[in-house]
């Protein structure tokens, strides 16, 4: 008795691979330099050549991934300048974000926002740090939809991912933490200039932990006292 498989369409096969290269990246299990060949890529996932040369080439339009010749793909190195741009749009949104989030916040809204907080002290106290980015990313989400502006949402929406990509490659996750629960209070403060404040200065602080880790060597990095 024979039987029917179902055939999965091809966008949908595009997609599956697509969000999982797109996760393998931000999650460091494929680093910067790292090849992705088609043919190795496509008996991985069971499918033909087709999803995942769409797949590559969104990469490639995400930010992810670069063409260094006709036959040779790789991850991204990022550049200072790269992580510059991506932060500067980080501050002129995310502050703005944090201003309307304190003035529209609901104690609804606020309450699963303190649950993702409980959830990344749990994370960081066990050093799970796919479980930070993804909730600390999810934290961020939370504020962007309390600010209530669906053009902010879009906007961001490109460049969300290579921000979680950064937030993976930094490594100061207690005083990230530290960051986003002071972020909260001014939040849940109802004070916009408070909150904006507070934005900024987790902005910019999560800046210059990155540029440390992405680019100073161990040697080059301040020492506690």
């Amino acid at each position: 008795m024979s039987s029917t498989a179902k055939i999965e369409p091809l966008g949908a096969v595009r997609e599956r691979v697509l969000a999982t290269l797109r996760q393998d990246i931000i999650a460091g299990r494929l680093r910067p330099g790292d090849r992705l060949v088609e043919r190795e890529l496509a008996e991985r996932f069971g499918v033909s050549r087709v999803p995942v040369r769409e797949a590559i080439r969104a990469l490639v339009s995400d930010g992810f991934v670069l063409f260094e010749s006709a036959r040779r793909t790789v991850v991204r190195r990022l550049t200072p300048d790269d992580v510059k741009e991506l932060f500067e749009l980080r501050e002129a949104l995310e502050v703005y974000a944090a201003g309307l989030a304190a003035s529209r916040a609901t104690p609804e809204a606020l309450a699963e926002l303190r649950k993702l907080l409980d959830r990344t002290a749990t994370a960081t106290a066990a050093g799970d740090a796919e479980t930070i980015t993804d909730v600390n990313t999810r934290f961020h989400d939370g504020i962007l939809a309390m600010a209530g502006n669906s053009l902010l949402i879009s906007v961001m929406e490109p460049v969300d991912g290579r921000l979680r990509w950064l937030t993976r490659q930094n490594e100061e996750w207690p005083q990230l933490l530290t960051e986003h629960q002071e972020l909260y209070d001014a939040i849940a403060s109802g004070d916009p200039d408070r909150a904006r404040a507070h934005a900024l200065s987790h902005v910019q602080a999560n800046y210059r932990s990155t540029v440390r880790h992405l680019f100073e060597s161990p040697s080059e990095r301040p020492t506690s006292a």
